[in-house]
C-alpha cells in the first residue's frame, strides 16, 4: 500500500481516481491545484503524485517541475494523468520529470500497473 496524492481540479474526476486508488489498496490524499500540491507534498511526503496538467494557477507541468526540482520532494515520482493527448504534450511532461504520462479517460488497470511501476524504480 502506498500513500498516493492526487492533483486535480475536477472533483468528479479525483473521485474517479480516489475509487481506483482505494480499491488498489492504495491511502489516498487530495489535492485541487498546483500550488496546494507542492505544500502537501513536502508535508506528507507521499510515496507517488497522480497530477493533472490542465489546471487554473499553476499547470501540472509546472509543479511537477518544481517537485522534481526540489530538494524535500526530488524523490516522489509523479504520474501525469491529462486529456492532453498530443505526442508532444507526453514528451514535455516527461522532460519535466514526470515518472509516467496517461491520458484521460484512464483505466483502472492501467493507472494501478503504471504507478506499481514507478514505485518499483522510484522516480
Amino acid at each position: 500500500m502506498a500513500k498516493i496524492l492526487i492533483v486535480d481540479d475536477s472533483p468528479t474526476e479525483r473521485h474517479v481516481l480516489r475509487e481506483y486508488l482505494v480499491q488498489g489498496g492504495h491511502e489516498v490524499f487530495e489535492s485541487d491545484n498546483g500550488e496546494d500540491s507542492l505544500v502537501k507534498a513536502k508535508e506528507m511526503k507521499p510515496d507517488l503524485v497522480v497530477m493533472d496538467v490542465v489546471m487554473p494557477g499553476m499547470s501540472g507541468f509546472q509543479a511537477t517541475r518544481t517537485l522534481q526540482r526540489t530538494p524535500e520532494t526530488q524523490n516522489i515520482p509523479v504520474v501525469l494523468c491529462t486529456t492532453k493527448d498530443k505526442e508532444t504534450d507526453r514528451v514535455w511532461g516527461l522532460r519535466q520529470g514526470a515518472c509516467e504520462y496517461l491520458t484521460k479517460p484512464v483505466r483502472k488497470e492501467e493507472l494501478l500497473a503504471r504507478i506499481d511501476e514507478c514505485l518499483k524504480r522510484g522516480r
